[in-house]
């Protein structure tokens, strides 16, 4: 069979660059063998089949033809949006592994193509399918140097290796970023683009609750071949995605840098939520957590069944509420009770997170205790709950009960209130054990109802300058990560904030104002 020679070049393609390694031949299949080989061809690209033909591996690849040499790991970035530099398209992108820019297409006039012929840059990766391609010869490469990028920009978690992301152990595997930084994989920063950090704080707070950070990381990517079949009865929304691909960076052992940007999940919130959510803008990061939980229910294809996502079965508890109108009496001063002779209104509603009041700080202090700072223990702001403590509002009597306790239990603090002229922030420090608290007694459920004993998981807490509160610039937002199960002497906690990232003593938790806590159950909330 006549083959054609290695150096010929097809008659409408431009003589080659000397310099430049000849492309391969192209094999013709040889009619005569039984099995012949199948060439392959990606499906992204079936319209380049007319110029190219199709190719097939040779069987000892010439390390000169591969230009491996040239990668830059150093330059390479996969954490933002994968555009188009050139037509800011996000269909068929290609990663340039020389200088880390993104290009649309590989054939022949394709932005990608012009960049390895302009700038001498040979080496692509597919942005979706992470397979890697040397250009302008359009052949594939696969080599075992290449899958640390791969896991960069795609990483993949084998379920045998979830159940040790909560052991104690995992806190003392090191990994190293390019620069030789150790980090631990999970307990990493985010970066702040604009004025994301009380976006961030909820990222970390959820990517470390185990059941809903174990399914984000076992959900396949886009392209790759799944490790798992997790329970997801509809097809993965952009936001579901962006935001497993934002986890699985967190926890990834092979980072490149030992930090991990959140714009591309934080651009499609923006798109999703409408723009009330923006990475320019402060916000409240009680509202963003109640609008990501609620949609990411919704994308999982949930219903209004406490099992019909990992949301809900996780999060979701069953409150009781009994509400009765308010009767003025004869003196002024008597404070309203309920009246067992009149009608009584019960609803029982389900919620993601339980609402705790804060008592309002002194007005005036003499001069002896002007520094104090107002401290309440968890238990005397829990009593909302007890099922005998009454609120009014609105001309109505309310007190409230659990019916039914969710696996992790979110505790927002009150703190921030607001009317038309100024938003005012309540300083009371909130004193808790971080482990062991018992919510039996607010708790209105049968024997046979699971057990009530919680500990921290993680807290969310508050500082400004004197005078100022989340919608000023002199705002911190940090969050406190415990490590795995936590327990004895040994326990690790993370305070991390934005980038930074250091251990803190357990002892100096409770110091900070908190906002927002999770709360696992003690059978370890499974």
């Amino acid at each position: 069979m006549a083959s054609r020679r290695p150096n010929s070049v097809d008659e409408d393609t431009q003589i080659a660059d000397p310099d430049r390694p000849t492309k391969r031949a192209r094999l013709q299949p040889d009619p005569l063998q039984v099995n012949p080989p199948q060439p392959t061809q990606d499906a992204d690209d079936e319209d380049e089949e007319d110029e190219y033909g199709l190719t097939t591996k040779p069987d000892a690849p010439r390390a000169s033809d591969l230009y491996l040499d040239t990668i830059n790991r150093a330059a390479l970035d996969f954490d933002f949006e994968k555009l188009c530099s050139v037509s800011l398209s996000n269909i068929n992108v290609y990663g340039c592994l020389v200088c880390g820019k993104y290009f649309q297409g590989r054939g022949r006039n394709s932005y990608a193509y012009s960049h390895s012929i302009h700038d001498d840059h040979h080496v692509f990766i597919n942005l979706e399918s992470t397979k890697v391609y040397v250009l302008p010869d359009n052949y594939p490469v696969q080599d075992p140097s290449l899958s640390d990028i791969t896991s960069y920009l795609s990483p993949t978690f084998p379920p045998s290796t979830i159940p040790h992301l909560s052991s104690p152990s995992h806190a003392s595997k090191l990994s190293y970023d390019l620069s030789g930084k150790a980090y631990v994989p999970g307990y990493v920063g985010l970066n702040n683009i604009k004025r994301n950090d009380h976006m961030n704080v909820i990222i970390q707070m959820l990517s470390h609750v185990p059941p809903l950070r174990d399914f984000l990381l076992l959900l396949p990517s886009p392209g790759s071949p799944a490790t798992s079949k997790p329970q997801i009865k509809v097809k993965p929304t952009e936001l579901l995605t962006r935001f497993s691909a934002l986890t699985k960076k967190l926890w990834n052992p092979r980072l490149f840098k030992a930090q991990v940007s959140p714009h591309e999940f934080l651009q499609e919130v923006g798109r999703a939520s409408g723009g009330r959510f923006r990475l320019e803008s402060q916000g409240d990061p009680v509202e963003f957590l109640g609008w990501l939980l609620n949609r990411l229910h919704t994308d999982l294809g949930g219903k209004k069944g406490k099992d019909s996502s990992i949301i809900f079965k996780s999060f979701q508890g069953e409150l009781r509420t009994e509400a009765q109108q308010v009767l003025v009496g004869r003196e002024s001063d008597a404070k309203p009770r309920f009246d067992i002779d009149r009608d009584i209104k019960q609803t029982i509603s389900p919620f993601l997170f339980l609402a705790v009041d804060l008592p309002p700080p002194p007005l005036f202090q003499d001069a002896i205790e002007k520094n104090i700072i107002p401290q309440v223990g968890i238990h005397s702001v829990l009593a909302k709950y007890d099922g005998k403590s009454t609120q009014e509002s609105r001309g109505q009597l309310r007190r409230y009960k659990c019916q039914r306790l969710p696996p992790y239990i979110i505790l927002h603090y009150k703190r921030f209130t607001k009317n038309q002229f100024v938003e005012e922030k309540n300083p009371t420090i909130v004193n808790f054990p971080l482990r062991g608290v018992d919510f039996r007694e607010y708790l209105d459920a049968p024997p046979t109802h699971p057990p009530t004993l919680y500990d921290l998981l993680s807290n969310i807490t508050h500082e400004s300058v004197a005078g100022t509160t989340r919608d000023k610039e002199a705002t911190t937002w940090k969050v406190h990560l415990r490590a795995g199960s936590g327990g004895g002497v040994e326990e690790k906690w993370w305070e991390v904030q934005d980038l930074r990232v250091q251990e803190i003593r357990k002892e100096m938790i409770f110091l900070g104002e908190s906002v927002l806590q999770v709360w696992e159950r003690r059978d370890g909330g499974r």
